[in-house]
Order: structure tokens, then sequence, then C-alpha cells
């Protein structure tokens, strides 16, 4: 795979997991604004964009095509624990936006900014410390 389809690949289930995880929020949010529904909402969202973006690099960037179990225990795991501090970038930056501006269209920007920060540096845990045996790791 050429670096330019890589990058429009990977930003593309990007966007696919930010919109799923929007999408999450703002049914959570339905429910109510108090720090409870933000926290839900946020939580929520990011569970669903996580297992949307496992399941999409893992076939479609890092062409892991392992099976079981087993496998996909030990890999998500790695790949939840490398996600811990990207959300900490996303969360971090989402919930500044809304403590500043305490509007949705803010957080949604902040949420936006900090996924798309915490999804570079994410690339590149992953590529080191999750799908370390699959082709693409090994050649870029």
């Amino acid at each position: 795979m050429t670096l330019q389809t890589l990058i429009l690949r990977y930003a593309g289930f990007a966007l696919l997991a930010t919109i799923a995880n929007l999408a999450i929020q703002r049914f959570v949010l339905q429910f109510g604004e108090t720090a409870y529904h933000f926290a839900g909402a946020v939580g929520a969202g990011t569970i669903v964009g996580l297992v949307i973006k496992y399941v999409l690099d893992k076939r479609w960037i890092f062409y892991d095509v392992e099976t079981g179990v087993k496998n996909h225990s030990r890999k998500f795991s790695l790949y939840t624990a490398m996600g811990l501090v990207t959300t900490a970038i996303f969360w971090g930056i989402e919930t500044a936006f809304w403590l500043i501006w305490q509007t949705d269209m803010m957080r949604e920007l902040g949420a936006i900014l900090g996924l798309s920060v915490g999804y570079v540096v994410k690339y590149n845990l992953d590529r080191r410390f999750v799908f370390t045996d699959q082709q693409l790791a090994a050649s870029t």
C-alpha cells in the first residue's frame, strides 16, 4: 500500500469512528446535559469509536488476518492500552472546549481536534506495539 493510500484509508476510518463517536454522544446527551450525562456521552462514544476503529485498522491498515478469541483478546487489549494516552488527549481537548465555551458546537470541535491529534499518535503506537508482526508494520 502506498503512503497516500495509507493516509487516506486511515483518515477515512478515523472519520467514520469520529462520526459514530459523536452520534452516540448526541444520542446520550438527549437525555440531559448534566456532568453525568456528559461523562456518559463521552464514555459511550469512545467505546463505540474504539471498536469500529479496531476492526477497520486490524484488517485494512495493518492487514492482520489472525482470528480466534486469544489473538483478538491480546491485540484488542494492547490496542486499547495504546488508546489510553490518545483518549486522554481527546477527552482533555473536548472537555477544555466544553468548559471554555459551553456549547455543543465547540464541544464537538474540541472532540474533532482531540480525536485528530489522538489518531496520529495512535497509529504510531499501534504500528510499534500492537500489530508488530504484520506486513505493513515491517515495511513502514
